[in-house]
């Protein structure tokens, strides 16, 4: 589904073990090899100015989050390009990549950028990119027995910059609905769990506002709210990325 709209949750795990009957009614889970749960990794570009941040922040129809993503368990990695159309459909645009080359943007990749932005836009990519941050968590992936609706469940979140360090609580999930309009049999199963979206919760943006005490933050604080609500000590210093691996 590279076109959709999304609707993000910050729920507990109680709440999803408590929803688990209902939605596996509706629902199948993605199973590849025997495996039902896949491990993210994903490097975040952004300038040295947090443009990509900030134009989140501000709500700009016209924003763009530019990343690699690494499907460990399989192998795989993509360029990803996230954009917004005029109606609010989130469009995703990916391009095949080197596992080996994760963490940095080749002339290829960069082009891969550009080309998209401009094709959505009408206008060249506004600034250079830097590697901005990391993250890595555990995905479950839903798929509704009729309709092309699908569910992400995501867990353990963990990120880190080259300053810092955050750890999600392991109780704390982000589910994301990804349906045609925004109103799917996921969103409407959850609202009867009494459980409601959780605004301008972009994982990007609240991992860099966990990681940067200090930058603006307010559009986000719902989400980080919710997701800083976990036992004190989760900030630690910066350790070397395989290592905050293990």
């Amino acid at each position: 589904m590279l076109e959709r709209l999304d609707n993000k949750y910050v729920v507990d795990a109680a709440v999803l073990s408590a929803a688990a009957s209902v939605l596996i009614r509706h629902f199948d889970i993605l199973e590849i090899d025997g495996r039902r749960a896949f491990t993210y990794e994903t490097c975040y570009f952004d300038n040295s100015d947090r443009q990509s941040y900030f134009d989140h922040h501000q709500g700009r129809r016209r924003r763009v989050k530019v990343r690699i993503r690494k499907y460990s368990d399989a192998g795989l990695c993509f360029v990803e390009v996230k954009l917004k159309d005029k109606r609010g459909v989130t469009v995703k645009k990916r391009l095949p990549y080197d596992p080996a080359k994760f963490g940095t943007l080749d002339e290829t990749a960069l082009t891969h950028v550009h080309r998209v932005y401009y094709e959505q836009y009408g206008r060249v990519f506004p600034y250079e990119l830097l590697r901005a941050l990391d993250m890595r968590y555990v995905r479950m992936t839903l798929v509704a027995k009729a309709g092309g609706e699908r569910m992400t469940i995501d867990s353990r979140l963990r990120f880190y910059d080259r300053g810092s360090f955050y750890a999600v609580d392991d109780d704390h999930l982000i589910l994301e609905t990804k349906s045609a309009h925004g109103n799917g049999l996921a969103d409407r199963l959850l609202r009867a769990a009494h459980q409601h979206p959780t605004r301008h919760c972009s994982k990007y943006c609240a991992a860099a506002a966990l990681l940067n005490k200090g930058m603006r933050r307010n559009r986000f604080l719902p989400a980080l709210r919710k997701l800083a609500a976990s036992p004190p000590g989760h900030i630690a210093a910066a350790r070397p990325a395989m290592e905050l691996m293990q």
